[in-house]
């Protein structure tokens, strides 16, 4: 039988990012003199996204979406040293490596994300990284996994995609893969955790 694979979002799963985040949407909208509501942000990007965020923004200011992730991102690159690992981290990814089971990373965070994995000493563990920049269409397109399945020959029931919000669970929906997600859901491939060292047990109980 093909070995379990692991596809991982970044923020809000492996890292603890948001407040780096909203820092840097928090920046962006200073210099574009725009109302920034902290709970507000932090409500839309958990069930949407930053990139719509911004996109809204800048259809009501008449503003240039582009440009505003373009200061965004930036800002958000002078804050890697406020991200963080979530906590179980590094020991869930640990066990997963000594596991032999394949891992991967598809994210909406820019190329920044390699930076980050690689300051945190995880780059090691994963076979390919896709970012923003990698050229597929967003959360939640299936286009990211369907090249992962088809360059690796991975099998859709055994690989999982890990994250945090909806549009994460909808991601492996729409890919035919299975989910492992902090948050429940109708989908019956989706299996919810309250933290990452959860992530074991489930494959350990499947034994």
């Amino acid at each position: 039988m093909q070995k379990t694979v692991f596809i991982w979002d970044l923020d809000g799963t492996l890292l603890d990012s948001y407040e780096a985040i909203l820092s840097g949407i928090e920046e962006t909208f200073g210099q574009f003199s725009i109302t920034y509501d902290k709970e507000k942000v932090r409500e839309f990007i958990l069930q949407y996204s930053v990139q719509d965020l911004l996109e809204q923004v800048a259809a009501e200011r008449k503003l240039d979406a582009e440009v505003l992730n373009q200061v965004r991102a930036q800002s958000l690159a002078e804050k890697n040293a406020q991200v963080v690992l979530m906590p179980g981290a590094r020991e869930v990814l640990a066990w997963t490596d000594e596991a032999g089971i394949l891992q991967f990373v598809y994210t909406h965070k820019g190329d920044n994300a390699f930076t980050i994995l690689r300051d945190l000493g995880l780059e090691c563990y994963f076979t390919e990284i896709l970012t923003n920049q990698s050229g597929f269409a967003r959360k939640p397109s299936p286009e990211a996994a369907i090249y992962l399945l088809d360059k690796y020959q991975l099998n859709p029931e055994n690989t999982y995609y890990i994250g945090d919000r909806t549009l994460d669970v909808e991601f492996a929906q729409n890919s035919g893969i299975q989910s492992i997600n902090f948050l429940e859901s109708s989908y019956e491939g989706n299996q919810r955790i309250q933290a990452l060292a959860d992530i074991p047990y489930i494959f350990e109980a499947g034994e």
